[in-house]
């Protein structure tokens, strides 16, 4: 196949609260070439895409919504890609099938993912799709880092290792962070935090992960929100010593925690903040909360690095809470951070901010997965 140029792809992202469809013109072979933006639609889920009645309808009417610009390639979002998938690769029937086996590992993110691939081969047919991984990014891991403290045989036997993931988030909030401050990737020590209904926090050293905060599924690291985060393992066993079954197990840490089972309000943090402002203690707890265990997730973070050069806040959280960055960034005075004010800043790409030139700086970046998706599409359509 002869490489263009300019590829023109269609991205789906399916996230845990939101699809988000976006046609892109983008340059398979510059990482950071121009991108011509065509046209975007986004569907809420709210704050859990997998109690949504009918999803395939949702996809229908965003691409409806989009028109029908003549696009090249589909690219995916997949959050779980296991050990098999660590580099894109266009989505054939074996490889769906491959994906389904792996929604255990992303019960809230792998099905939804899956059944939007599933549904667009569909409904676009004739046009290749690529599905492109979360886990990707971190899948060169230190060994140290992706092995948890317990019997080799569980590894071995069950396959449980950390494997990370919001690669795509990070990839690309690490890569506007070297834009930004002026200086190439290769020589930057950075702490991505991506602050969003899920949240994970990655140490990137010369481009490339050295340690993240999500495990062997997306409920370690941060509380959520409506996800615990890392809690002592000691108080599941207990539940189930008491009686309580698995499946309510994993319904409560998934969909009842974090924000949500704090706050007892909802899992999103704008309801929150406005529960806490009309007086709510449970809400108000919730919210520091959130800030201190994100505080302490960066701090533990940092520590896989040999210095640190800047702080990045994405996602939706990360860009748009400024009380909530800059309780973050006040709990971590003993890093050396000097405060942020607490402003909301807007969401569009051009108001990617230094909101502290350091050092450490603090950046706040907008998330652009389409980027990284559509960029691996076209690479993927290329090397077909």
């Amino acid at each position: 196949m002869v490489a263009r140029a300019v590829t023109r792809v269609l991205v789906l992202n399916a996230g845990s609260s939101t699809l988000k469809a976006s046609v892109l013109e983008v340059s398979p072979s510059a990482q950071l070439g121009p991108i011509v933006p065509i046209g975007s639609v986004g569907e809420a889920w709210g704050s859990d895409a997998t109690r949504v009645a009918d999803r395939r309808r949702g996809l229908a009417a965003a691409l409806e919504r989009l028109g029908a610009p003549e696009v090249e390639v589909v690219g995916h979002r997949v959050v779980h890609g296991g050990e098999r998938f660590v580099e894109p690769v266009v989505a054939d029937d074996a490889v769906v099938h491959a994906l389904d086996a792996l929604s255990p590992l992303a019960p809230l993110h792998n099905p939804v993912a899956v059944e939007t691939l599933r549904t667009a081969r569909d409904l676009l047919r004739g046009l290749p799709h690529v599905a492109v991984f979360d886990t990707a990014f971190h899948a060169a891991l230190p060994e140290m880092r992706v092995r948890y403290p317990v019997p080799a045989s569980w590894r071995h036997e069950h396959g449980v290792r950390r494997y990370g993931f919001h690669g795509l988030s990070v990839e690309w909030a690490a890569s506007r962070a070297a834009s930004m401050l002026g200086r190439p990737l290769e020589e930057l020590a950075l702490v991505v935090a991506h602050l969003g209904s899920g949240c994970s926090v990655t140490a990137v050293s010369g481009g490339r992960s050295v340690a993240t905060s999500m495990g062997l599924t997306p409920l370690e690291g941060p509380m959520m929100g409506t996800r615990a985060g890392s809690i002592d393992p000691g108080v599941l066993l207990h539940l189930l010593r008491r009686g309580v079954v698995v499946d309510d197990l994993a319904e409560a840490l998934d969909h009842g925690s974090g924000l949500l089972g704090v706050s007892g309000v909802s899992g999103d943090v704008r309801e929150v903040r406005a529960a806490a402002a009309g007086g709510s203690a449970d809400a108000a707890l919730a919210l520091k909360m959130f800030a201190d265990r994100v505080a302490g997730w960066i701090a533990l973070i940092a520590t896989a690095l040999d210095r640190l050069d800047a702080l990045v806040f994405t996602a939706g959280i990360g860009e748009h809470d400024g009380e909530m960055r800059a309780s973050i960034v006040r709990r971590l005075a003993v890093l050396g951070f000097d405060e942020v004010a607490a402003r909301d800043v807007a969401a569009a790409v051009a108001d990617d901010t230094v909101l502290v030139g350091g050092p450490p700086a603090v950046l706040r970046v907008g998330a652009r997965e389409d980027v990284v998706i559509a960029r691996a599409a076209a690479r993927a359509l290329v090397a077909g």
